[in-house]
């Protein structure tokens, strides 16, 4: 058999989920991703010269993607702009499990690539939507976890991380109207409000909001 996988799907473009990709040429018959994650890769692949290193995908979707594979439905869905522009929620329907993707950073700061779109505003209403679609018993898959947390949660995890970034979002607003210019805001080593998300990796976030030098 050629070709012993049917699907391998991105999540969005980043390196760490897409680089993998060019392993699985010639034995999986098709790599599908939202239509934004494939120009963001190609993008980065332009930039950083190693087209030659990656596996792109040749099937993209829009809003909704749905196939039966066996015995199991998968479907995939974008809800908008987060973590990047091209973020695709993928649900295993008979297993009831969701994969986030870096949609979802349970307890550690999350990057917000703003190179390719990403926005933390629509990002905490893409988490909105989420966990009004799912179930209260749908397991998450997250793609990343602070040291001592799990990568899979509940709709509590993502209500949490939604609360984080409203918050983030108001400090910086409040950091802003208060004259602070960005390299003042970029010094912060600690958040002024109660969040389990804490630890190194602070600046990951701020220096991707919109903030003046």
């Amino acid at each position: 058999m050629s070709q012993p996988f049917e699907l391998l799907i991105n999540t969005h473009h980043h390196g760490d989920h897409t680089a993998g990709n060019i392993s699985f040429k010639g034995i999986v018959k098709h790599v599908l991703a939202h239509e934004n994650s494939l120009k963001n890769q190609k993008n980065v692949a332009v930039a950083q010269k190693t087209e030659d290193k990656q596996l792109y995908p040749d099937q993209t979707f829009g809003d909704t993607w749905c196939e039966k594979i066996g015995k199991e439905k998968i479907c995939l869905q974008y809800h908008g702009t987060g973590h990047t522009d091209g973020d695709a929620i993928i649900h295993f329907e008979h297993a009831n499990i969701v994969h986030m993707g870096d949609l979802m950073f349970n307890r550690r700061h999350p990057f917000v690539d703003r190179s390719a779109g990403a926005s933390m505003k629509s990002w905490i209403t893409v988490l909105d939507k989420t966990t009004s679609h799912f179930s209260n018993d749908t397991i998450f898959v997250f793609g990343h976890a602070a040291d001592g947390y799990e990568v899979t949660g509940t709709k509590d995890d993502l209500k949490a991380f939604g609360e984080y970034l409203g918050k983030m979002l108001n400090f910086v607003d409040g950091e802003i109207k208060a004259g602070k210019t960005k390299d003042e805001v970029l010094k912060t080593t600690e958040l002024p409000f109660e969040t389990q998300w804490k630890g190194d990796g602070l600046q990951r976030g701020l220096c991707r909001l919109r903030m003046k030098s």
